[in-house]
């Protein structure tokens, strides 16, 4: 389903002549081939959209971290050509919570878990990477379960 979301947004680039979401496009099958290739090598198939997301998500936060570095060494275009592509990427993903939305999402998981201190961090995350998948930042999801694991 992804592949074709992307195959369509490939087609309509090339016939706006839109060179910025083209390239933006391309890198991420790219992405995606690599990822192929590699569950290839280990018996796995062609890669799921849940995988296809986390490569997306990886794709946003690398585009994120250029794009400061950019701006702390003066250079706002290509700092401004990184956002481009953030945006066009995030066309394609689901839409991300909100921080209110992921406090009470991990707050559910640790009752749902019966998690009771940081020891059981691994078990609320499993429960959240299966439910949010491309929806959630992780790594604020693990920096919130920690304190409410830590002041339960």
């Amino acid at each position: 389903m992804m592949r074709d979301q992307l195959a369509a947004a490939l087609k309509d680039a090339m016939k706006a002549k839109d060179a910025p979401r083209l390239s933006t496009v391309r890198l991420m099958q790219a992405e995606i081939k690599t990822r192929d290739i590699a569950n290839r090598g280990v018996g796995k198939g062609d890669a799921t959209d849940d995988e296809i997301l986390q490569i997306m998500a990886k794709m946003v936060k690398q585009r994120e971290e250029s794009a400061k570095i950019y701006e702390d060494n003066a250079r706002p275009e290509l700092a401004a050509k990184e956002r481009a592509e953030i945006i066009v990427i995030q066309d394609f993903m689901p839409k991300q919570l909100s921080e209110a939305d992921v406090r009470a999402n991990v707050a559910a998981a640790i009752a749902e878990s019966g998690a009771t201190g940081p020891k059981d961090m691994g078990k609320v995350m499993a429960v959240l990477k299966e439910r949010y998948a491309g929806q959630m930042d992780f790594a604020k999801a693990s920096s919130v379960l920690k304190e409410l694991l830590t002041a339960a």
